[in-house]
C-alpha cells in the first residue's frame, strides 16, 4: 500500500496523551568510547519523545491538527516545546509542572547506530489536571504513551485506543481496560509485555523489530517497508510506525493495511535527521 494511499483516509479526530522531551540530536563521527573525544558534525534541537513524535506523524498523515495532552515543566525549555509543537500542527493541552522539563541527547554515527541519554524524570499527565478531557470521547483514534491509572481508564472512551508498554506495566494492569492495540519494541526489554500479564489482554499486540519488520498477534510476522532514501538514523521510527497503525485502525482499515501504513511511516522516519525532518 503506497503512502499516497493516505489520501483515502476519511476525516479523523485523533489525539495523543503522553510525554514530551526536549532532545538535542547530534550526528557524530563516532559514538562515545572511554577516553576518546568525538566531534558533532550536525546538531538539531526538537521536542520529541514518544508522545510528540506520534502526534506530529498523525497530524502529517491527516494534514490537520491533532490534540496532544501532556505535562511539561514551567521553564523556558517547556515553553519552547509548546511553541515548536504548535508549529508542527498540534493543539497542545498542557498541564504545567513546577519541575524541569525532561531533556535528552541522541547521538547517531555515520552507520545509523545511535545512543540516547535522557535527563530528568518523565512528566506524566493526570486525570486530575484541568484539561479538556471530555474531548477523549470524541476521538476516532487515541494513542497513550504516559498516563496515570484514572486517565488511562478515561482514554478508553475513544473509539480506538492504543498504547505503548512505556505507559508502564503496573499502570496497564491496575487500569484493567481493553486496549485495541499495544504497540512496542520487540528489541527493547523495557517494552516487553506478555499477553498473559494483562487482563483483559489487548485485542492486538504488535512488537516492532526495526529493519526486520515485526510480529503482530494476531496476524503473524510482517515485513518492513522499503526505505524511500538512504538511512540516516532510527530515532522516532517506532513512534512513527505506531502513529500510522493507529491512524489506519481509526479509519477502520484492516489490521494488515494499518500495519503497512505504519511500516511506511517508520521507514520514512529512518531517512530523516531528527524525527520530523
Amino acid at each position: 500500500m503506497p503512502l499516497s494511499s493516505v489520501s483515502s483516509l476519511p476525516p479523523l479526530r485523533l489525539a495523543v496523551v503522553g510525554h514530551v522531551e526536549w532532545m538535542e540530536f547530534l550526528a557524530v563521527d563516532q559514538l562515545p568510547h572511554p577516553g576518546t573525544i568525538g566531534h558533532a558534525l550536525r546538531t538539531l534541537q526538537e521536542p520529541a519523545g514518544g508522545g510528540s513524535v506520534v502526534a506530529v506523524q498523525m497530524a502529517r498523515l491527516q494534514q490537520q491538527p491533532v490534540h496532544f495532552f501532556t505535562a511539561i515543566g514551567r521553564d523556558s525549555v517547556g515553553e519552547a516545546c509548546v511553541k515548536r509543537l504548535e508549529d508542527l500542527g498540534l493543539v497542545v493541552h498542557v498541564a504545567w509542572r513546577e519541575a524541569p522539563t525532561r531533556r535528552g541527547i541522541s547521538l547517531v554515527d555515520g552507520e545509523g547506530d545511535r545512543a540516547i541519554t535522557v535527563i530528568g524524570e518523565r512528566l506524566t499527565p493526570s486525570l486530575d489536571d484541568d484539561l479538556p478531557w471530555e474531548a477523549l470521547g470524541e476521538c476516532d483514534g487515541l494513542f497513550v504513551t504516559a498516563a496515570d491509572v484514572p486517565l488511562l481508564k478515561a482514554c478508553r472512551a475513544a473509539a480506538v485506543m492504543a498504547a505503548t508498554p512505556r505507559v508502564r506495566l503496573p499502570v496497564l494492569q491496575k487500569a484493567g481496560v481493553s486496549i485495541d492495540a499495544l504497540i512496542g519494541s520487540g528489541l527493547d526489554p523495557g517494552e516487553m509485555v506478555d499477553l498473559d500479564q494483562l487482563n483483559p489482554a489487548p485485542h492486538t499486540m504488535i512488537r516492532t523489530e526495526g529493519a526486520a519488520g515485526g510480529l503482530s498477534l494476531p496476524g503473524g510476522r510482517y515485513e518492513p517497508a522499503p526505505l524511500p532514501g538512504p538511512i540516516v538514523e532510527s530515532y522516532g521510527c517506532g513512534d512513527s510506525f505506531a502513529a500510522g497503525v493507529v491512524t489506519g485502525l481509526a479509519a477502520r482499515w484492516t489490521l494488515a493495511n494499518a500495519i503497512a501504513l505504519g511500516a511506511q511511516c517508520g521507514a520514512a522516519c529512518a531517512t530523516r535527521f531528527g524525527p520530523y525532518g
